[in-house]
């Protein structure tokens, strides 16, 4: 499938929305709700069994889904602010909160992530650092970029070890 180009149309995701989706152990998606076609403008058949990868825009730093897969295998929740990029190039905003679901048994089941919208002020502060992110990658990687987004969340207070806390309190 080739990827839209992406444009500066920005679509709602409004407060009563829950974007659902459910993926294998190789971040394939495996179920999505009604919602989540309706605003990334693909159907089911376009995504299932697809990498959620799909929907990666450029702007999102590779190193924030660096920390979430390294926590999210770990079976570790991570709350996390993506910038998603739909089939005709528009994009939408989400927090993001990704977990592992595990069988009866304490075996893997799946990952299940549920997105909801995000405040201005999140979106104004999360953009700016992302920005900064991404200018980080180009000239020193992934982890020059997580440099940066440690000293975002020490200026707050926060650590890797509080990142779920740091993200829900900007979205207030």
């Amino acid at each position: 499938m080739e990827r839209p180009t992406p444009t500066d149309v920005e679509r709602e995701v409004k407060s009563i929305d829950m974007i659902v989706s459910k993926g294998d152990a190789e971040g394939n998606i495996t179920y999505t709700n009604p919602i989540f076609m309706k605003i990334s403008g693909y159907s089911q058949g376009e995504l299932l069994d697809k990498p959620h990868s799909i929907l990666r825009h450029p702007d999102m730093p590779k190193a924030i889904f660096k920390y979430l897969w390294d926590n999210i295998s770990e079976g570790k929740e991570v709350h996390a602010y993506v910038k998603n990029l739909c089939k005709d190039g528009s994009y939408y905003w989400v927090l993001a909160q990704v977990r592992m679901a595990k069988n009866p048994d304490g075996s893997f089941r799946n990952y299940v992530s549920t997105r909801k919208c995000i405040t201005d002020s999140a979106k104004a502060t999360i953009s700016e650092l992302y920005a900064k992110m991404l200018e980080a990658e180009k000239e020193g990687g992934i982890d020059a970029s997580l440099e940066v987004l440690n000293a975002f969340l020490a200026e707050r207070g926060h650590s890797l070890a509080t990142f779920n806390a740091c993200m829900d309190e900007l979205n207030k």
